[in-house]
């Protein structure tokens, strides 16, 4: 049986904050991912306590130090108008 996939997919070309293992920050544009949740950032930026950021570049960031991942912009959902009916 393959292992299961991450749940990425939504979240391709769109801006994440990641959280690493040793309280590391990074936010970038999701451009690639695998089954271990390796994933490949563009345009990284790494973030620290006193507001400080560096540029990175691209990079690619193995899945077991990401602590959580978290969009930075709208993803998916239902855009349509909602109707309320009386």
């Amino acid at each position: 049986m393959a292992p299961p996939q991450p749940e990425l997919k939504k979240y391709l070309d769109k801006r994440l904050f990641v959280q690493l293992n040793g309280s590391r920050k990074v936010t970038g544009t999701l451009r690639g991912y695998d089954v271990f949740l390796n994933i490949v950032l563009d345009d990284a930026l790494e973030e620290f306590d006193g507001g400080d950021k560096i540029k990175l570049g691209m990079v690619v960031i193995r899945g077991n130090s990401v602590v959580m991942l978290e969009a930075m912009e709208r993803i998916g959902g239902d855009d349509r108008q909602q109707h309320h009916h009386r």
